[in-house]
């Protein structure tokens, strides 16, 4: 930088430069872009010129120094001083009538009002929407799970739209045992469903400690099917015997507690009918199916079957089995067995019912099994006291299996 004085070259330093650049005076804030364009509802106030008029609060300049000569620097500081007055006093909203402050205090947001950018907002509206409806129905321990449609599902594929299906899990325990899952609708976000999932072997226990977890999935071809959201659904909210409608947002995957109490841990459920035949003079035992069966082949399924006895059996000669289903947790067998006794004697008597996974080439594996007698405790006493009781009455109910059956012979 030079300086031209009489004719001559003046040189200043590059710390004088430097100084003279970046201090020019006191420092002041530095205003928005926002500010030098103020929204005016109705366009700008009739008296907003190219100077406004000063605040009714601000106070009067001297006539002199109005009227006196001004400096550049000073000039532009009084425009600047214009401009803030122009936003001071127009900027939030157009005075509302003569008379009245034009100054107002902003609307102040209610404590409860979610914020429109917040998380559970950018969830709702990336992830999409999903309707519902569960039925208990306690009389036949099943649980109805009605999936409608889902709205504004997450694009997961290049052209921009999705192959959607949805999958059930009960919680504890999830696995392959107990899941289940629509069909795939090809190419869209705003799939509809309306199929209806059953779980079998939903006992009064179950509401009060599982969770129902529903998750929609995008199905790919040639790699890994996608996640897109879930919700979770505590039974303990439902009501026997009435259908409770849900439309929920979906979420991120949230986390399965790995920290499960292994004592809950199941080997499956049976469904067995026990009656005592008056014309047949015998026991007829019906297996009619189970559920959320232990997997136990490798790819994550079973091939079970059932073995039935009814103890002590000297002859050896109380065996009945039922047919193999392949590759299935859930499988339906609806077999029923004769043992010809006289009523008097089923009281000394114990059925042992086990269920095992056919293996070729080696030896099956035990699933798990139930006893029923005089022995027998809770559910599994009353079943067989019922059905002493009530003479040619088909009496169905569900068992638990369990890993240990006490004095068995765990082998096929």
């Amino acid at each position: 930088m030079t300086l031209r004085r009489r004719g001559k070259k003046a040189t200043i330093s590059i710390q004088e430069h430097m100084a003279i650049d970046v201090c020019p005076g006191p420092i002041r804030p530095i205003k928005q872009i926002s500010d030098y364009f103020p929204r005016f509802p109705r366009g700008l106030p009739p008296d907003a010129g190219p100077r406004a008029a000063a605040p009714p609060d601000a106070p009067a300049r001297p006539a002199a120094a109005s009227a006196g000569r001004r400096s550049p620097s000073e000039g532009a500081r009084d425009d600047d001083e214009d401009v803030d007055q122009l936003f001071g006093a127009y900027g939030a909203s157009p005075g509302p009538g003569p008379g009245r402050s034009t100054a107002r205090p902003p609307a102040k947001l209610p404590e409860d009002e979610p914020d429109a950018d917040g998380y559970e907002s950018d969830d709702c509206t990336a992830l999409g929407t999903l309707d519902f409806s569960l039925l208990y129905d306690q009389e036949n321990n099943a649980l109805h799970c009605t999936i409608s449609k889902a709205k504004g599902l997450k694009p997961m594929d290049h052209n921009g739209l999705a192959d959607p299906y949805v999958k059930l899990h009960l919680l504890p325990g999830a696995s392959k045992a107990n899941k289940l899952r629509t069909k795939t609708l090809r190419n869209t976000l705003n799939p509809t469903w309306n199929e209806t999932l059953t779980y079998y072997g939903i006992t009064d226990e179950d509401m009060i400690r599982k969770t129902l977890r529903i998750s929609v999935c995008d199905e790919d071809k040639f790699r890994h099917n996608e996640f897109i959201g879930e919700t979770r659904v505590p039974l303990k909210k439902l009501k026997p015997n009435h259908t409770k409608t849900f439309s929920i947002c979906l979420e991120k995957q949230l986390p399965v507690d790995k920290t499960e109490d292994k004592s809950l841990e199941e080997r499956g459920r049976i469904l067995i009918s026990l009656k005592y035949s008056s014309q047949k003079q015998g026991l007829l035992v019906g297996i009619v199916r189970c559920a959320h069966l232990a997997a136990m082949d490798a790819n994550g399924y079973s091939d079970p079957y059932v073995k039935t006895y009814l103890k002590p059996d000297v002859d050896k000669k109380s065996k009945h089995k039922t047919a193999v289903k392949k590759k299935t947790l859930n499988p339906e067998f609806n077999e029923e067995f004769c043992y010809e006794i006289k009523h008097g004697d089923l009281a000394k008597k114990t059925l042992e019912i086990t269920v095992w996974d056919y293996d070729i080439g080696k030896s099956n594996d035990f699933i798990g099994g139930v006893v029923l007698g005089i022995n027998a405790k809770g559910e599994r006493l009353k079943h067989w006291f019922d059905c002493l009781k009530n003479k040619d009455k088909r009496i169905e109910r569900w068992h638990t299996l369990t890993n240990e059956l006490p004095g068995a012979v765990l082998s096929d």
